[in-house]
């Protein structure tokens, strides 16, 4: 299976609820507040597969429920959330599906210096794009699990956070299609923060990852280490930010795969002029999980956008993305643009509509993996 979650970041957030501005109400349900919101959607895609040649296109109805399950008290805090979004393929029925998401997150506050946090996951999904074989949807499933500590009040001049994560893939593909890439994946982050101001910390990280595959196909199991260095900020009320730089490596269990060291970050920033107007930034470089025959693939990954509420009803909203992705021993690498634009109007509190392009290049030094993409898209979104 060929990775396609950085490609279509872009695309998968115009088509998130939570990328829309509807404030929903919840009811009381004994207890709990309870939120549902229902998006629905129509695009034109003009390459669904992502292929070089052979592109074929297609309208997409999307159908996308959600119901969510809140509970706060003055020391807790729990949320259920479940979403279903179904595609359908007008042109290409096998490419239609229903993804499912659940997900339960806690919090839980012991005193002011001792915080732990948990949640669990269980998603299944199906993928058009990018998949190992042509016209062939991949379907895999994700199962995770987290656990975090923190210790230190708020307010203090020193905080550290522990972090244990568990994630399971696991694929239902046909005749074993991507039994290789299935995998149990195990990491543990520390964080220290040293409060410089009220606005202002440093911060010092770690980060250990075991990646256990079920089979020795590929040789892939390692272990991914990381050693980082940063800050958080809020210089004013408009600027808020993350920064994180280090060193990463990559150490496979076979002896006979070459290891991997190389500069790591991670940037999130926002800068809002005015109250009205947001830019964004986020970058990335890190080591993703091998595919497509490579090793490990070395991504490099930066996303540019800006929000403009121009009235009560009318918004419009910028993306511009690039990546690189290096695919380690082999000779193939992607270089990728992504470009989405849309605006948004907000009838009312409950209800938003959104008309919406984006396009995806694909420039790759193996032929077969180059590739354009068009996307026009309308979405409601709507709540209590």
């Amino acid at each position: 299976m060929r990775n396609s979650t950085c490609t279509f970041i872009i695309i998968a957030g115009c088509l998130s609820a939570d990328a829309l501005a509807v404030e929903p109400q919840s009811i009381d349900l004994a207890g709990f507040d309870f939120t549902p919101q229902l998006l629905l959607g129509e695009r034109y895609d003009d390459n669904l597969r992502g292929d070089s040649e052979n592109e074929l296109s297609s309208w997409v109805t999307t159908i996308q429920p959600s119901f969510q399950l809140t509970a706060e008290g003055r020391k807790t805090g729990h949320q259920l959330k479940y979403l279903a979004s179904r595609e359908i393929y007008h042109s290409d029925s096998d490419a239609s599906h229903t993804d499912h998401h659940l997900t339960l997150k806690s919090v839980l506050e012991l005193t002011s210096r001792h915080r732990l946090s948990a949640g669990l996951g269980h998603h299944r999904i199906e993928e058009t794009t990018d998949t190992t074989l042509d016209d062939v949807n991949d379907k895999y499933t994700l199962t995770n699990a987290e656990l975090g500590y923190t210790f230190g009040a708020a307010t203090a001049r020193n905080q550290i956070d522990l972090l244990s994560r568990y994630e399971q893939r696991r694929f239902q593909n046909s005749n074993g299609i991507n039994d290789d890439q299935e995998r149990d994946s195990l990491g543990l982050t520390s964080t220290w923060y040293h409060r410089l101001s009220p606005r202002t910390r440093t911060l010092g990280e770690l980060r250990y990852t075991d990646h256990d595959y079920t089979t020795d196909l590929n040789n892939r199991s390692s272990t991914n280490t990381a050693a980082l260095i940063g800050g958080t900020w809020e210089a004013t009320a408009k600027t808020t930010g993350t920064l994180r730089v280090g060193v990463e490596q990559k150490n496979f269990d076979d002896s006979n795969r070459t290891d991997y060291t190389s500069p790591m970050w991670d940037l999130g920033l926002t800068w809002s002029p005015r109250t009205y107007s947001t830019f964004g930034i986020t970058a990335r470089r890190a080591f993703d999980e091998g595919d497509d025959g490579a090793s490990t693939v070395q991504d490099i990954n930066t996303l540019l956008s800006w929000d403009h509420t121009w009235s009560p009803w009318i918004s419009t909203e910028l993306e511009y993305q690039i990546l690189d992705r290096e695919y380690k021993a082999t000779e193939r690498q992607d270089d990728r643009t992504a470009f989405g634009a849309a605006v948004v109007y907000s009838y009312d509190r409950w209800a938003d509509f959104k008309l919406g392009y984006r396009r995806v290049d694909n420039d790759s030094n193996i032929s077969d993996n180059d590739y354009q993409r068009n996307l026009y898209l309308l979405i409601v979104e709507l709540s209590l």
